[in-house]
C-alpha cells in the first residue's frame, strides 16, 4: 500500500494538483462518484474494463488521502480489527453483512 501511495503523491506533485484545483474536496468527490458510476456500468452491461475501473477508483481514494493528509493504512487496520470482532448477518435474499453496533441495538 505504501508504494501505491507514494505512486499517488509523484501523480499529484506531478501534475500540480494542490495548486491547480486538482484536489478540490467537491471536484474530487464528482470523480469518486463518476467513477463508481463507471464500474456500475461496466458490471451491469459486462464490459471487459470493469477491473480496471476498480483501480480508477483506489487511485481517486488513495488521492484522497495524499490530498487530506489521511493515514489511511493506519485507519483502515483500526477500521479492519474492529470489523474482525462483528458478527455477519444475512437478509431474506441471502447476501451476508456485517452487524454494526446501532444495528445490534434495534
Amino acid at each position: 500500500m505504501e508504494q501505491l501511495l507514494e505512486k499517488v503523491r509523484l501523480l499529484h506533485i506531478q501534475n500540480d494538483f494542490k495548486n491547480n484545483g486538482g484536489e478540490d474536496k467537491y471536484f474530487r468527490m464528482a470523480l469518486l462518484m463518476e467513477e463508481l458510476g463507471e464500474i456500475c456500468d461496466a458490471l451491469t452491461k459486462q464490459k471487459p474494463n470493469f477491473k480496471e475501473e476498480h483501480a480508477d477508483l483506489l487511485i481517486l481514494l488513495l488521492g484522497n488521502c495524499v490530498a487530506y493528509d489521511i493515514d489511511i493504512i493506519k485507519l483502515t487496520s483500526e477500521k479492519l480489527d474492529r470489523l474482525l470482532k462483528m458478527k455477519a448477518r444475512t437478509d431474506g435474499n441471502g447476501h451476508s453483512r456485517l452487524i454494526t453496533e446501532l444495528e445490534e441495538k434495534e
